[in-house]
């Protein structure tokens, strides 16, 4: 006769506003700057909106029988988020269905420093893949390597748990709640040279960082500059 597995009871509290988060720092310097560059084309591209919430290193809260559990993806993104109380509160962590949505998709980079991302443990304190997966059900989970530029992606079914998905011809992968691609790109960016995640969107097209942008935007400048030369006008002259 196999044993009963007892269910934790979940519940969602809102963090004591006194509560002490831990202040680690992360374990390595390539994820604040990954991080930052996901959020950065979205933002650009308009696909922000000021219900959304866009978090990095930042808590999600829930409540594991009777004990609080707080995790800190590398990067997350909720699709509607209820606003601080007062507005200008500076926001210190995040209660799903009690402050707003399940995170649409949460992101973890592997680094040298053994993390859990793969942790299934569900006894208190529960692995990270347990949290995700069992407790928030995060829809997708997706886990970068960041030196070698593999990329996993895995959709949650809700009764077989996390699902690998296989990529598209060109290696990405389409974010059904964000409406964009995501995949791997290889290049420098703030003096990193190496792989990183980027946004497609439903077309195929780049969503650029903000230097890419303005490279552009000096391109057609000269560019038209140039028309301007060969038709015997100076662009200079022109008020």
């Amino acid at each position: 006769m196999s044993p009963t597995v007892s269910q934790p009871v979940i519940t969602w509290e809102k963090l004591p506003p006194d509560y002490p988060l831990p202040d680690d720092p992360v374990d390595n310097l390539n994820q604040p700057l990954l991080a930052t560059a996901l959020t950065e084309s979205l933002e650009l591209a308009g696909c922000i909106q000021p219900e959304m919430l866009v978090g990095t290193n930042f808590g999600i809260c829930a409540t594991m029988d009777g004990k609080l559990v707080i995790k800190a993806p590398d990067w997350f993104f909720v699709r509607s988020a209820l606003p601080t109380n007062p507005p200008q509160q500076t926001r210190r962590s995040y209660t799903p269905n009690l402050e707003g949505e399940i995170p649409a998709i949460v992101i973890e980079f592997l680094s040298e420093t053994e993390g859990g991302e793969y942790s299934i443990k569900s006894k208190y304190p529960p692995g990270k893949w347990f949290f995700y997966e069992k407790i928030l059900q995060v829809p997708i989970y997706v886990i970068f390597e960041p030196n070698a530029g593999w990329l996993e992606v895995y959709q949650l079914d809700p009764s077989r748990g996390y699902q690998l998905q296989q990529p598209d011809e060109n290696g990405r992968y389409w974010i059904e709640n964000i409406g964009l691609f995501l995949g791997v790109w290889r290049g420098t960016k703030t003096n990193r040279m190496g792989y990183w995640l980027r946004w497609w969107d439903e077309a195929g097209k780049l969503l650029l960082w903000g230097t890419e942008r303005l490279q552009k935007e000096q391109q057609l400048r000269e560019k038209m500059a140039q028309k301007l030369r060969d038709l015997g006008v100076n662009p200079y002259e022109i008020e």
